[in-house]
């Protein structure tokens, strides 16, 4: 049945399950969720054009052309499951690559952190020498990567496909789909414990990734910090490259660095447009894999120096007047959230201040990161203008363990239980001013507090 499916996919390569923005021509699969059934909609889509509804609910089939089988009725499709079927063709779609004229080869990216930055800046220095898709946003789940694997035609050269994961098997299932020739893990934190249950499981997940590429006969990219943790993981005899390394020059506000490579006869001085001395091991993994397929350093340097991050991961805000605001609250854990900490306390500016929202999704264990993230903040030395913190986890860590931490470093600390109350204070919004880091899960949604500050100094 898939490969009937295929052929009339062949004829009309382009997909879509939003009912409100479907196209002429394209095939419609209608998914399921909770509040939702697209099954409801396949009529609508075809009037508008749709030159197929797969489904998965006969019911909605116009009884003139209902054959009570699975397969081709008219212009319907009926399966047993759409979103089963969405991934079974993408595999098969896959599977096409090796076969044509110019096989495509596709590099999968995971980790906590970083997978999206690592895959923006991976597409740019490619790019820089091949025809490259890569998964927009950070459409990486069950959904978006057979969407992103559809995309791919035999004009494409590469493709790099971000895989997330929030439970176990996730990158296992992913990857049965996606069948990497190449893949690197960015890093392995404390994220999604409550669906991992610890960071055992955090690691075991990441690394179905190296299980993959073994099997395949893949090559992974691989830092040497990823190597130590990771190491059980490599005994699956998968083929490693190690990172280019790299030193960090500055990080005030943007990152420097200098990129190491043996076939240039001095390192490459790289200015980004990062922020954060995290995003060196990102630039690492670009340059690396850039490197491998033959793009010059000169092309790397540029690459990287060109890309400019996006939708609220590390962006530098100039608000005027020597204010400065970094957002980098698309997404936090406790790894990312300490990793942003510590590089906001190398940043020289004389005035700083920090809005930490709440981290989400931390299970049983969410207490104790919020109170280690605090405890870093009254220890570490960092020096700080004001501390707000908003959400239920961080108000309830600070009131257990730090209001007496906070006095006793003279810390102006205050508490809100979301991010309209912190907006209420206008006092506070006032008062906000010198170098703003702004980090959290995007569930709190500190862009609100952030848009309103801009409106204070009239960005």
């Amino acid at each position: 049945m898939i490969s009937t499916l295929y052929n009339i996919y062949i004829a009309h390569p382009s997909i879509t399950t939003d009912s409100r923005k479907v196209e002429e021509g394209q095939i419609f699969f209608a998914l399921k969720g909770e509040r939702f059934d697209g099954n409801q909609y396949a009529a609508d889509v075809l009037q508008k054009g749709a030159a197929l509804a797969v489904v998965d609910d006969a019911s909605v089939i116009p009884a003139d052309i209902k054959t009570g089988a699975l397969g081709l009725q008219g212009n319907y499709f009926l399966v047993e499951d759409v979103l089963t079927t969405l991934q079974n063709l993408a595999a098969y779609h896959r599977q096409q690559f090796k076969v044509w004229e110019k096989p495509v080869k596709v590099i999968g990216i995971t980790g906590t952190n970083g997978k999206t930055t690592t895959k923006e800046l991976l597409r740019a220095v490619l790019s820089q020498k091949y025809n490259v898709l890569a998964t927009e946003g950070n459409f990486n789940n069950h959904i978006g990567v057979p969407l992103t694997l559809l995309k791919v035609t035999q004009q494409h050269e590469l493709a790099i496909i971000e895989m997330g994961a929030n439970h176990p098997m996730d990158i296992a299932e992913l990857c049965a789909i996606v069948h990497p020739d190449f893949g690197l893990i960015t890093n392995v934190g404390k994220a999604h414990l409550l669906g991992f249950g610890s960071l055992e499981g955090v690691i075991a997940a990441k690394t179905e990734l190296y299980k993959s590429l073994a099997a395949d006969g893949g090559i992974a990219f691989i830092d040497s910090f990823n190597k130590s943790l990771l190491g059980k993981a490599l005994e699956y005899s998968v083929s490693c490259r190690p990172y280019l390394p790299s030193t960090v020059e500055s990080c005030n506000p943007y990152l420097s660095l200098l990129l190491y490579d043996t076939q240039a006869d001095e390192p490459a001085l790289i200015n980004t447009h990062l922020i954060g001395s995290y995003n060196s091991l990102n630039c690492e993994a670009a340059a690396t894999v850039g490197r491998y397929f033959e793009v010059s350093v000169e092309q790397v340097k540029a690459a990287i120096e060109g890309y400019e991050p996006q939708n609220m991961r590390s962006q530098l805000v100039d608000l005027g007047m020597g204010n400065q605001l970094i957002m980098d609250a698309y997404n936090a854990n406790a790894t990312s959230m300490n990793a942003a900490l510590t590089s906001f306390n190398l940043n020289d500016a004389p005035h700083k201040s920090v809005i930490l929202g709440d981290m989400r999704e931390l299970g049983a264990e969410s207490q104790k990161e919020h109170k280690v993230i605090l405890d870093y903040l009254f220890t570490s030395g960092i020096k700080l203008d004001m501390v707000v913190l908003v959400g239920e986890e961080f108000c309830q860590a600070f009131q257990a363990n730090g209001l007496l931490l906070a006095a006793q470093k003279g810390m102006n600390v205050r508490c809100y239980e979301n991010v309209e109350a912190l907006i209420s204070d206008e006092d506070v919004i006032r008062n906000l001013g010198g170098t703003i880091l702004v980090k959290g899960s995007r569930g709190v949604q500190l862009e609100k507090a952030a848009n309103v500050i801009k409106q204070r100094f009239g960005v």
